[in-house]
């Protein structure tokens, strides 16, 4: 599995003193850190440079690594995801825009309830789980999804 993150904000996953850290400050466009355990690339962006898509992020992953590839974030790009909803925090839903939304995760009741995606326990990490695996393993057996699977993997390759 590989998880893929968008970050609104400026990070750095390197530190201050920190040979990778001063190299890529220095000016290396491309600081490629590597151990027996781990590998970690970091590309440095113009100022300037729009955000990167999920298609070119996804293009970065090892595909013969990978059976599923998890995405938080890209949230306005049209791919199946789980909506996260916290009824606290006074927004609305996204499903009701977005159809690419196959469910909602939530830390409480929706008042009211969508009738046409699942809810899912944001707390029963067992029971989302179990949602992703089926439906991947739905789409896998319908055939649907092949064209988009085989151009994704094209892509990734």
């Amino acid at each position: 599995m590989g998880v893929i993150k968008h970050a609104h904000h400026q990070f750095d996953i390197d530190h201050k003193h920190k040979d990778s850290y001063e190299l890529r400050k220095a000016g290396a466009a491309q600081m490629l850190i590597a151990s027996r355990r781990r590998m970690a690339l970091i590309t440095e962006f113009e100022s300037n440079h729009s955000e990167p898509s999920l298609e070119e992020t996804l293009q970065a992953l090892n595909p013969e690594l990978l059976d599923l590839v998890l995405v938080e974030g890209f949230k306005r790009e049209q791919f199946p995801k789980i909506e996260l909803h916290r009824p606290s925090m006074g927004k609305p839903l996204m499903c009701a825009s977005d159809p690419s939304v196959i469910g909602i995760a939530t830390d409480a009741p929706l008042t009211p309830s969508p009738m046409h995606i699942p809810v899912l326990d944001l707390n029963d990490i067992i029971g989302i789980s179990d949602f992703v695996l089926n439906h991947t393993r739905q789409i896998k057996e319908s055939g649907i999804d092949d064209k988009q699977a085989q151009s994704t993997r094209a892509r990734l390759q």
